[in-house]
């Protein structure tokens, strides 16, 4: 946001700040979304690079494809524990993982 716009919103009485202020989220807990985030992300290039629907992905994962669509959306129900388990099922390495995340 420019400087003359957050300046404007700020004059008519809005605060203006960032996502984790407004959340009252510590450092912690922003990183952890952060990288719930990009394991999603990965999940989702992995699966369009090796050409699969989600339904297809979901019948590899033995889930459902509204289960592999939460993945690929970060939905809070889906533990990162998931997505790593996920993204190896597909043939991911460690170390792809690890750039995925960094």
């Amino acid at each position: 946001m420019d400087k003359r716009k957050k300046k404007d919103l700020e004059s008519k009485g809005y605060k203006v700040g960032s996502v984790d202020e407004f959340l009252g989220l510590s450092p912690d807990e922003s990183d952890y979304i952060e990288l719930k985030l990009a394991l999603s992300e990965a999940l989702a290039k992995l699966r369009k690079k090796s050409n699969l629907t989600q339904a297809q992905l979901a019948k590899q994962l033995k889930s459902s494809q509204s289960r592999v669509a939460k993945m690929e959306k970060g939905d809070p129900t889906v533990s990162v524990d998931l997505l790593i388990k996920s993204m190896l099922a597909m043939g991911a390495d460690k170390k792809s993982i690890a750039r995925a995340i960094a």
